[in-house]
């Protein structure tokens, strides 16, 4: 390798390793999880990203129930294909099957880890390749760590492991900017982008919205000799680009677009910007806040970034258009119009700035524009810690502030100060840094190289546009005459009395030595204490769930020794460690937790007395044997409550399994219409199974006790989904918790116990909501007539069953008639055909999947394609050919030219005289 490309591999590898100390001690300072006994699966990473990598690990390992088409493990049978473009098509998610099972929390931890590395690390290559390689290796890998290490990812992204691949994106579109403008790479940049956008194409459009202006404000801050049909050319080849990596990409895209158009709708919120204090006080380490936006950058990159405007290094255009480019993109944030466009036009449910990533690639870009002349001068330097200081003082009032901000502050600008300074006397005199200009390399940017806007070769002396637009780097503004550009005293290229060249070379390694370990240390100390304080504050904030220990390995070889599938579910219970507990712990049940949670899905359940929780997208499983019933769950587990959950009573239950008859997965109604669902989930319940089992008693409500009078030894569910707190039956009943508050929480329909000989029923109540339960809030269960219901499903329903990971196939009895019904939810994409007739999209009964029977039928059969699959695949077939034929066309085409120089006229004419 030459030099400039082994300190490209230098720099990548600095600012990886950085980024890793950094993230890894802030969270061992806070005893966080792998490093301490507090774990960071809080909010969603618990409740959704775990399980979901926990999926992918069963697929990859060949032990999931269904594959990449058809979840059977959560919501009675789902689409998994837009949760795998959703939360596991990164590349980096593939790594979890290279770990332990019991050790996915870990495995978690160390993809996002890696993410971080590998964003910091794809920084460093984009600023070197700016402007040439130009500027110091070392210097690249802090910034680029310092990009990986902002705000966003330590405080935001880091238990969003997803939208890590938008913190990678945004620099590696910025490089396919690049290319664009010199027109190479023209297969390799399309590939980059469908990366991006397959891996999440939430993140993605944002990034690429960044890379669209860094790319705009490069072209028009171009040499003004660069014709406009050139600039619109680059511009025109970056959007062709961005449209067929897209395109490749559609399989994926198309299939997580349409599965969220039939999600159910979840939470609707307006934007409010943050105050302006609170915005500028998030810009300074140890912060933090859910709803503003995480903008710390580091100190180093801020002093850095504030010089681009002081240095009279850098061109005026340039100084001017980068500013405005970082002050656009902040304000940007706060204005409502421009939120929406940068959030896909819809406020997000969580967190409102979850573009800030792109801002702080820009301020890091700015910072090493600014870098890559040279060392900021004492004019510059006072600038950028200028700019600093402004953000503290208006960060003053803000009650961000906390007694680490301003020390940690202080401490930055020194330590940057003291970095520049040591540097420039490090460097008296070398344009470059010390740097040889790269020669060759794959991102070079000199005049010998490439021009600007893609002209192959260099044009006469004097007229490269790249040369023009790049120059060496002028006399710093604080060189007077006579003076070095450092801030000593003496010649240029003076030497003291009594030093010898490699005395005053090993002199020049020790200063630059101790630049970089100043810029280093505060940027690890800055980075590392900004990670342990929101460590802590999620904690104090947001919800949190235990990592896989006992209680999920317990609950795990329960439901392993009680699965029947597909013969019958077995579900791994109503007191769940997460919302995704079929997906962690194993079984079929009926909890499922998704940005895709299928509307349908909802609706069925609610109506049948189930509870939600995240504004029904959510859903949690029902403990109650007539929709065991009604969805073949012949197994079902029952833990004790959750004790790392802070709302949990303590509970001395212990695990316990419980088994009972179910019908097949596949079972028949008699002829006639179709059945609605009514007000009451008892009766809901009732016409789904197609028998009366529930007696609904008058109740009465006095203070906090509700009676009523149900059949002797009948069984007692209570129906308060707005109610939160706990329902006793009787003096010596178990305490049974609900937590409602509609609409963001729903109480799911919960057994009491069994009424005594006398059937008088007795409920305590104690919490909130007790004044606004339903008028048929209780039920009573004759559990002889649920068996003789569920006989009659069982002798009349499908013979057998064959599931596949995309489909159902079912033998009927001879002479069937009415109607087929399969116990999954009827969602958007199966279609059916009975025997050998063509399939049709299937039927619904009651939100499950139907198919009518003329009772000539023998076999129904299933088939589920997720909605947009087949025209995502033929877009992203069309977009392959068209990048075949990028590929291949120039190749065939030159040849072609260099066949028809070989046998030009005159080599025939010649022929023809020789013959």
């Amino acid at each position: 390798m030459s030099i400039t490309e082994a300190a490209r591999g230098r720099a990548a590898a600095l600012s990886a390793l950085i980024t890793v100390v950094s993230v890894c001690a802030g969270d061992a300072i806070a005893r966080c999880f792998p490093f301490g006994p507090d774990t960071r699966a809080v909010n969603d990473l618990g409740n959704q990203f775990v399980p979901y990598h926990a999926r992918l690990w069963d697929l990859l390992h060949g032990r999931a129930d269904g594959g990449a088409l058809v979840n059977w493990q959560s919501g009675y049978g789902t689409s998994f294909l837009p949760d795998i473009g959703t939360y596991v098509s990164s590349p980096f998610a593939l790594l979890v099957g290279l770990f332990p099972r019991d050790e996915i929390d870990l495995a978690v931890y160390v993809i996002t880890v890696l993410k971080m590395a590998a964003a910091a690390a794809a920084m460093t290559v984009l600023l070197l390749a700016l402007r040439g390689g130009t500027g110091p290796w070392w210097a690249a890998g802090v910034l680029g760590s310092s990009y990986a290490l902002c705000g966003w990812a330590v405080t935001e992204a880091v238990y969003n492991p997803m939208w890590m691949d938008g913190l990678i994106a945004f620099p590696l579109l910025c490089l396919v900017g690049e290319w664009a403008r010199t027109g190479r790479h023209r297969l390799l940049g399309p590939v980059i982008v469908a990366l991006a956008w397959t891996a999440n194409f939430y993140t993605a459009y944002m990034a690429t919205l960044g890379a669209g202006l860094v790319l705009l404000m490069r072209v028009l801050t171009a040499d003004g000799s660069a014709p406009v049909r050139e600039r619109l050319g680059v511009l025109l080849r970056a959007a062709c680009t961005t449209l067929l990596g897209i395109g490749l990409a559609a399989p994926v895209l198309a299939v997580v677009f349409l599965g969220s158009k039939q999600a159910y709708p979840g939470w609707a919120r307006e934007f409010a910007p943050s105050g302006w204090t609170d915005v500028f006080a998030r810009a300074l380490p140890a912060t933090y806040s859910f709803y503003t936006p995480a903008g710390f950058l580091g100190t180093g990159g801020l002093v850095l970034a504030g010089t681009l405007l002081f240095n009279r290094a850098v061109p005026r255009r340039e100084r001017q258009a980068w500013t405005l480019l970082v002050v656009a993109v902040a304000v940007s944030m706060q204005w409502g119009p421009t939120h929406l466009v940068w959030h896909v036009f819809a406020t997000p449910n969580g967190s409102p700035y979850r573009q800030t990533f792109v801002l702080a690639g820009v301020l890091v870009t700015a910072a090493w524009v600014s870098l890559s002349y040279g060392w900021p001068g004492r004019r510059a330097l006072l600038g950028g810690t200028g700019v600093v200081a402004l953000l503290a003082v208006g960060a003053a009032t803000s009650s961000r502030i906390t007694s680490w901000t301003y020390p940690l502050v202080v401490a930055g600008v020194a330590a940057t100060v003291g970095a520049v300074a040591l540097a420039r006397r490090a460097h008296p005199a070398s344009p470059a840094f010390g740097d040889t200009p790269p020669a060759g390399p794959a991102f070079e940017n000199t005049p010998a190289a490439r021009p600007a806007f893609g002209v192959r070769g260099p044009g006469p002396s004097g007229s490269n546009p790249a040369e023009r637009q790049f120059p060496a780097r002028p006399a710093s503004e604080d060189r007077g005459p006579g003076r070095g550009p450092g801030f000593g005293k003496g010649r240029v290229g003076e030497r003291p009395a009594g030093h010898s060249p490699a005395t005053a070379c090993r002199r020049r390694k020790t200063l630059a030595v101790a630049a970089a370990l100043l810029l280093v240390g505060a940027q690890v100390a800055q980075a590392a204490l900004t990670t342990a304080y929101a460590d802590r504050r999620r904690l104090a904030k947001l919800d949190d769930y235990a990592p896989w220990g006992d209680r999920q390995q317990a609950q795990a070889d329960a439901v392993a020794d009680a699965d029947g599938w597909p013969a019958y579910r077995t579900e791994p219970g109503r007191e769940q460690t997460t919302a995704n507990d079929p997906l962690t712990v194993g079984g079929q049940g009926a909890a499922y937790y998704s940005s895709h949670t299928p509307d349908v899905l909802t609706r069925t359940l609610a109506a049948l007395g189930a509870g939600w929780t995240s504004n029904g997208r959510a859903v949690q499983s029902l403990d109650n044997p007539v929709t065991d019933a009604l969805f073949s769950v012949g197994a079902r587990v029952h833990m004790p409550r959750d004790p790392h959950q802070r709302w949990s009573r303590p509970d001395d239950r212990k695990m316990a399994v419980t088994r009972a008859a179910a019908p097949q997965l596949v079972t028949v109604r008699p002829p006639g219409p179709e059945p609605r669902f009514a007000a009451s989930p008892f009766r809901n319940q009732e016409k789904l199974l197609g028998a009366r089992v529930y007696t609904l008693p008058r109740t009465a409500l006095r203070g906090g006790t509700l009676t009523a009078a149900c059949p002797a030894r009948s069984e007692v569910f209570l129906w308060a989904p707005g109610f939160s707190g706990t329902a006793r039956l009787g003096r010596g009943g178990t305490a049974a918790e609900l937590r409602g508050s509609v609409p963001a929480r729903r109480a799911a329909m919960q057994p009491l116990g069994t009424a005594g000989e006398d059937g008088r029923v007795v409920i305590t109540l104690k919490g909130a909501g007790a004044g606004k339960l339903p008028r048929q809030s209780v039920g009573c269960l004759d559990r002889d007539r649920l068996a003789d219901a569920v006989d009659g499903l069982r002798s009349g329903g499908a013979t057998s069953v064959r599931v596949t990971d995309s489909g159902v196939r079912a033998a009927l009895p001879p002479g069937a008639r009415g109607t087929a019904v399969f116990a999954m939810p009827r969602i958007t994409g199966w279609s059916c055909r009975t025997d050998g007739a063509k399939a049709r999209p299937a039927d619904s009964y009651l939100g499950l999947v139907a198919v009518p029977l003329d009772g000539r039928t023998s076999t129904v059969t299933c088939g589920f394609t997720p909605p947009g699959l087949r025209i995502g695949g033929l877009a992203g077939g069309l977009s392959l050919l068209v990048l075949i034929a990028v590929g291949v066309l120039p190749r065939a085409l030159a040849r072609r030219r260099r066949s028809h120089t070989k046998t030009s006229p005159e080599d025939h004419r010649l022929v023809a005289r020789t013959a």
